[in-house]
């Protein structure tokens, strides 16, 4: 058994086939989810398990060059606003931009959060 990061077996291993420039939706649990892509859906209730506990366990383990935000985040939810300030290479769309942007992505991980905005395309890099 694993000591300790990710341990659903379902996003652990969706996360190790994960290669260079693949995209990784981090979604609230409103967010239209594109056909296509690999789902690992974790909302259990409303808010469980929050996008920031979500985001920051991804954080743990992949390593992301990019992400792409929905400009209206910052109004509509600075909590999750000022989560995402600290990615790198962060590019804020349009809502509608990001959801067809969000077809591309190889993985989404479905969040229970119910605040609005709580969403990021994150772009992956490589460890060397």
């Amino acid at each position: 058994m694993k000591r300790s990061g990710i341990l659903n077996r379902h996003l652990a291993g969706a996360l190790a086939e994960l290669g260079h420039t693949d995209q990784v939706l981090v979604c609230d649990a409103g967010m239209p989810i594109p056909a296509g892509p690999r789902v690992v859906d974790l909302a259990f209730r409303a808010g469980v398990p929050s996008f920031a506990e979500v985001l920051d366990g991804l954080l743990e383990e992949l390593v992301v060059e990019g992400a792409v935000a929905a400009r209206e985040v910052r109004e509509a939810n600075p909590a999750a606003a000022a989560l995402l300030a600290g990615l790198p290479g962060l590019h804020l769309v349009p809502h509608e931009e990001l959801k067809v942007r969000s077809r591309d992505a190889r993985l989404v991980v479905r969040t229970g959060e119910a605040a609005p905005y709580a969403n990021v395309l994150l772009r992956c890099g490589v460890f060397f």
